[in-house]
């Protein structure tokens, strides 16, 4: 990875002209009421999951017909119960040749610092279970999320815009602008 930076430049990569049509995605870090914790889903219930045995926030792609914050909204009732009552943008990522589908995704990160409900035990993809932050980078999940998890929990009000390019499974290029 020692095209990997974080100040910004470009590395040379090119999108060769092609049209840029991402999935459209949503990310959620669900606080606890201390602020200590985040709600996170252990992904082993599908054998055909490609994100099977990794720890993932909570979301999904946006729909077709809703913005961005309903899609979030959505996608936090539907995996874990929950209403969300205060939510802000940490900031978006975008991900090129992404996992084994080699799929290209602009993801919408957020934290919820509010809700109401109570979660469920577990959803279709696994497990939920609050996770302390500070154990977060030793669950086994993508290669790249340890490049930008960091910006999620850092206390930094601003958002955050990076650029992921993978190569399949492994993060190969990362920048971050915007801070």
């Amino acid at each position: 990875m020692e095209e990997m930076q974080k100040d910004g430049a470009a590395n040379g990569a090119s999108s060769g002209g092609a049209k840029f049509r991402p999935i459209v995605g949503t990310l959620a870090f669900i606080k606890s009421p201390d602020g200590r914790k985040v709600l996170m889903v252990h992904r082993t219930f599908r054998e055909t999951d490609e994100n099977l045995g990794k720890w993932n926030g909570v979301g999904g792609k946006v729909e077709r017909g809703e913005g961005v914050e309903e899609g979030m909204r959505r996608e936090i009732k539907e995996e874990t119960g929950l209403d969300v009552v205060a939510m802000r943008l940490r900031g978006t990522l975008v991900w090129n040749d992404f996992g084994p589908k080699r799929e290209d995704w602009l993801a919408f990160i957020f934290i919820v610092d509010k809700f109401k409900g109570e979660p469920f035990e577990s959803n279709e993809e696994g497990r939920l279970a609050w996770v302390a932050i500070d154990d977060i980078p030793a669950l086994p999940m993508w290669k790249g999320d340890a490049l930008f998890l960091p910006l999620v929990f850092d206390g930094d009000e601003r958002p955050f815009h990076g650029f992921m390019r993978y190569d399949g499974d492994e993060p190969v290029e990362w920048r971050v602008l915007g801070r």
